[in-house]
């Protein structure tokens, strides 16, 4: 029996750890928290999202922009992380509607596709 979602993972290029971090940790506000010891050699990060985690791995070779493939973060203030984001130079995207939210999308500085949305 399936009972929920531990973890999602997305991926950066290979040697992106650094700006990966200042983006997820420093504009997003994530908390990194530590890798087992047996995967630190193999690049990459976790992050800490409420009860959950999204592991950012590293993966060279993937176009990320062709993929619908996304993480949606469950936010409190939709209108305030757009304005947070464009002063970052990132482009809001307009999704289709879903009844009872109001949401955007946008692609991170790799061209993940990410989600923010909001509970109406």
């Amino acid at each position: 029996m399936i009972q929920g979602i531990h973890h999602v993972q997305i991926t950066i290029p290979k040697g992106e750890e650094v700006r990966a971090r200042a983006f997820y940790c420093g504009v997003l506000g994530l908390l990194e928290i530590e890798k087992p010891v047996s995967l630190q050699g193999r690049g990459g990060f976790w992050l800490e999202v409420g009860d959950r985690s999204v592991h950012v791995g590293t993966e060279d070779g993937v176009d990320r922009l062709s993929t619908k493939g996304h993480v949606a973060y469950a936010v409190t203030d939709l209108a305030e992380w757009g304005q947070k984001l464009e002063a970052e130079g990132i482009e809001r995207l307009t999704g289709i509607p879903i009844p009872g939210f109001d949401r955007f999308e946008f692609r991170d500085p790799f061209g993940n596709r990410v989600e923010m949305i909001q509970a109406l």
